[in-house]
């Protein structure tokens, strides 16, 4: 009989599980002998054994597929917890909205929908900038601009000390702006005086965020910009011009005074060293003449008519080759001056000046007798003819 005649048949290869003839699995009894295991892995009991009909075998498909969901449920919500700090970070852990720690750079794990991260930049330098019109002690008005450049040295104070760090060191140096710049004078803030406020803007901000532990710390302070307002910015660079002026006049004077002062000390110098040379020749000539007077009294003693007479002529001739010489007739009572040779002299003196020696002839004398010699001789022969 083939086995797919009707009757009762034992020759189904299907059904024929036991004895010798093992037929191919069930795929029902597969499947729930595969639900059974990994219901007995989460702590599940296997239902039983189903002698006919469907709904046992659909049961058994959605507990398989649970299994699976709740398996791949399970990767993902591991694999999401993991997580990167960068090199320049720090992490704060949140766990239930509290923190419980902070995490260092490097990859690391948390648990998804518990711990929360917060991660904070430790290494950047930020920047961060005031500016405004504001009132100095003077009673003017000037538009300052300065920059700060900070980083956070702790992370837990920098998110927990205040509701926003940056915001509240943003008030802080506005605050601090405008209290240096109410207590200085205009010319300061605009000209000398920018180093001294840069510093005061400096320790005055820290002593304003000082109690409220930002977890910051002030790297440095910029000085950017000071200027008056338009409407009167050209009056003050006309002042601050002439400041400049001022300086520069000063420094000239000074260089003046540098240059001039050892000159002076000089001149002072060479005059004490002629006062000096001028004293020790008046003492020598001193000398000299007492020296000179001591030999002419032997002298004055053994002939004092003859001493007298040569001393007289001595002097004398001194006096009158000094001098120029004028002849009159005194004998014909008239004093009509016949020879001026005081003129003559001093224009044979002039030509002799003015006249190259190229074109000098000294063999020739002039028409008019002007050499010593001549006027010499003609005074001989005035002289020699009066008598």
């Amino acid at each position: 009989m083939a086995w797919n005649e009707p009757g009762n048949n034992d020759k189904d290869p299907w059904k024929n599980k036991g004895g010798k003839n093992q037929g191919p699995p069930d795929l029902d009894e597969l499947l729930n002998d595969l639900g059974k295991k990994v219901s007995g892995i989460f702590g599940g009991k296997g239902g039983g054994k189903s002698s006919g009909g469907s709904a046992p075998s659909g049961k058994n498909f959605s507990s398989i597929g649970i299994s699976i969901v709740l398996v791949i449920a399970l990767v993902v919500y591991a694999f999401s917890g993991f997580y990167t700090i960068k090199e320049a970070e720090k992490g704060i852990v949140l766990r239930f909205g509290q923190s419980s720690g902070l995490v260092d750079p490097g990859i690391n794990w948390k648990w998804t929908f518990i711990d929360r991260i917060i991660p904070v930049d430790m290494q950047s330098t930020r920047e961060m900038q005031a500016s405004g019109f504001m009132l100095t002690q003077d009673e003017n008005v000037v538009r300052v601009e300065m920059q700060i450049q900070y980083r956070v040295v702790d992370a837990r104070n920098y998110v927990f000390s205040v509701t926003n760090a940056d915001d509240s060191l943003n008030q802080s140096l506005d605050s601090a702006l405008r209290y240096v710049v109410g207590h200085a004078k205009m010319d300061d803030i605009l000209t000398s005086g920018r180093e001294q406020i840069r510093q005061s803007v400096w320790q005055e901000l820290e002593k304003i965020i000082e109690p409220y532990n930002l977890g910051l710390i002030i790297v440095d302070v910029n000085f950017k910009d000071a200027r008056p307002p338009n409407e009167v910015k050209d009056a003050f660079d006309d002042a601050i011009a002439a400041q400049e002026d001022e300086v520069r006049f000063l420094r000239e004077a000074e260089a003046y005074a540098r240059g001039i002062e050892p000159r002076a000390r000089g001149r002072v110098k060479r005059m004490e060293q002629e006062a000096l040379a001028y004293k020790g020749r008046t003492v020598l000539d001193a000398e000299g003449e007492v020296a000179r007077f001591n030999k002419i009294l032997p002298e004055y003693q053994a002939a004092p008519e003859v001493t007298r007479q040569r001393l007289y002529i001595a002097t004398m001739e001194k006096v009158y080759s000094n001098t120029s010489k004028v002849m009159v007739d005194v004998d014909g009572g008239n004093n009509m001056m016949y020879l001026p040779l005081d003129k003559i002299m001093q224009q044979q003196s002039t030509t002799q000046r003015v006249t190259p020696q190229s074109y000098s002839q000294p063999q020739q004398q002039p028409s008019n007798n002007t050499s010593p010699s001549s006027s010499s001789g003609r005074s001989d022969r005035f002289n020699s003819g009066s008598n």
